[in-house]
């Protein structure tokens, strides 16, 4: 931990203040600056005062699950895919991870990490989380092939799919978010250096959601469609021993991790955004203002799948989204936790569109085959909405369990029963 704690800090800012205004009073002058400078005649904040809401905003980097997946999707992402550099064996990965590991737990409680000089830059975590996952070939890299999960593994290309091998698959995944920027900057920053000896950075993808203050807590993020994305996510702690959390049915090492499926997709908003609104909301089967389904009032509503209209015709489009990503008739496993991220990057060059807009899609699960691709199977097949996005990026990762600072309980750095087993 750096010297200067962050109530020192305050105060010796509060001493220096309150000097330099007993000196511009024992002038008998005022300063002609304050009249003349529209800046200079805005309050300062009072060092002394109250502290900014997000810099005791901490988030336990410890814990049974990494942090991070549960946890409330912040405003801001990072998610960083990393792949080994030559020679790297089973110790060099316990060494990078145990680096990265003390490092985010430090980083996560606003402390600077060994080595670093910028302790001003964690003094406001915003919830930081850090969290990591393997790729397939972590286990060959620590001859551990036959312990590789029979899930991880690449998904199948779906018909639609238009991947692009720069958005492909990596060695590792570090996944941080962060309610300020510049915290998330620093932070990826510091673990990309602190492991560049084992491991170099093949893609970033970087995402955004609404402001933190510019959301109630709780409320369901929106896509750049404007739909709400995540209405049907786990939220009582059954439904996520059910649905994400690897259980004690598995070898000790794997006990309390889960899967991360990353798909980027990009999302062509001029043809969207030539769709009136009826026309979008049947597309995706729930109104646009609430996210309620097209047959109820409210987000949170079931949706009726056999409603029909005076017509006979179902008021929710079977092509709809709602009705594709639906679990299949008896597989009530078919659920995921969706924690998707916007993007919106220059345009590509050349390209016709507007904008290069769209989804950082990541989700958890415990088993990416049994549970997310028979709904993207479904989707691939008929989803209306795939007029107007393009999976152009697919990846799969195993996410450790969560860690103890002392190892006492479970693992002191990520993979660590793994990696020493």
């Amino acid at each position: 931990m750096f010297p200067l704690t962050r109530r020192g800090f305050l105060t010796g800012l509060s001493v220096t203040a309150g000097g330099a205004a007993l000196a511009a009073c024992s002038t008998g002058e005022s300063d002609p600056a304050a009249t003349t400078n529209p800046m200079a005649q805005q309050e300062s904040p009072d060092p002394a005062g109250d502290t900014p809401r997000l810099y005791d905003a901490i988030v336990p980097f410890d814990g049974e699950h990494q942090a991070g997946i549960a946890t409330p999707a912040q405003a801001n992402l990072n998610l960083i895919g990393f792949n080994f550099v030559d020679g790297v064996d089973r110790g060099a990965v316990s060494r990078l991870m145990t680096s990265w590991s003390e490092d985010s737990r430090r980083l996560c409680t606003g402390e600077t990490p060994l080595g670093s000089l910028e302790p001003e830059l964690v003094v406001a975590p915003a919830n930081l989380t850090v969290t990591c996952g393997f790729g397939p070939r972590v286990f060959e890299v620590i001859d551990a092939v036959d312990k590789r999960p029979d899930w991880l593994r690449p998904l199948p290309e779906y018909k639609l799919d238009q991947l692009d091998e720069k958005w492909g698959q990596t060695d590792l995944v570090i996944q941080v978010c962060s309610d300020d920027p510049t915290m998330l900057s620093h932070a990826t920053r510091h673990l990309v250096r602190s492991g560049m000896d084992y491991a170099r950075v093949h893609w970033m993808q970087q995402g955004f959601l609404r402001a933190d203050g510019a959301h109630t807590p709780g409320e369901t993020p929106r896509n750049l469609f404007g739909q709400v994305d995540g209405t049907v996510n786990p939220r009582e702690e059954e439904q996520f021993d059910e649905q994400v959390w690897i259980g004690d049915d598995t070898p000790e090492w794997m006990q309390g991790s889960t899967s991360m499926v990353l798909r980027r997709i990009n999302m062509n908003m001029d043809t969207w955004e030539m769709l009136d609104r009826p026309s979008r909301e049947e597309a995706l089967g729930r109104t646009l203002d609430n996210g309620a389904p097209l047959t109820g009032e409210n987000e949170f509503d079931e949706p009726d799948f056999e409603a029909t209209d005076k017509f006979g015709l179902p008021v929710i489009d079977h092509q709809s989204h709602v009705f594709r990503a639906k679990p299949a008739d008896g597989h009530p496993e078919q659920r995921i936790l969706r924690r998707p991220y916007n993007y919106d990057i220059a345009p590509e060059p050349g390209s016709e569109q507007l904008s290069n807009s769209g989804l950082v899609f990541i989700c958890y699960q415990k088993d990416p085959v049994t549970q997310y691709d028979p709904i993207q199977q479904r989707l691939d097949e008929a989803d209306r909405m795939n007029e107007w996005i393009t999976h152009i990026g697919s990846a799969v990762y195993w996410m450790p369990p969560g860690t103890s600072a002392d190892g006492s309980t479970g693992d002191a750095y990520w993979g660590q029963r793994l990696l020493e087993a």
